[in-house]
């Protein structure tokens, strides 16, 4: 299998728009595609917001019920490794 890289369009009906000719043979294709950063960012942003409206946590233990009314919910981009990493050299002044 052969890969091509090239720019494309996706219109407000959702088709793909390929507007650079193609140098290759006639038949069927496999199409990826890529979306940029900054396109995601809204998507990822409706998803937190999608995820904030979610019902609480219940739990039974009546002392973590206000602990879990007053927690978020982790941010995508949140690194358990780097915070970890983080914690250490805090404790161990690094």
């Amino acid at each position: 299998m052969q890969a091509y890289k090239l720019n494309a369009i996706i219109d407000e009906s959702g088709h793909l728009i390929i507007d650079e000719p193609l140098n290759i043979a006639p038949g069927t294709v496999e199409v990826i595609i890529l979306q940029s950063v900054s396109s995601l960012e809204s998507s990822t942003e409706t998803t937190i917001e999608s995820q904030l409206e979610k019902p609480k946590r219940q739990t039974k233990i009546k002392a973590l019920q206000d602990w879990f009314k007053k927690t978020q919910p982790a941010p995508p981009d949140f690194d358990p490794d780097q915070a970890r990493w983080e914690a250490l050299k805090e404790k161990h002044n690094l």
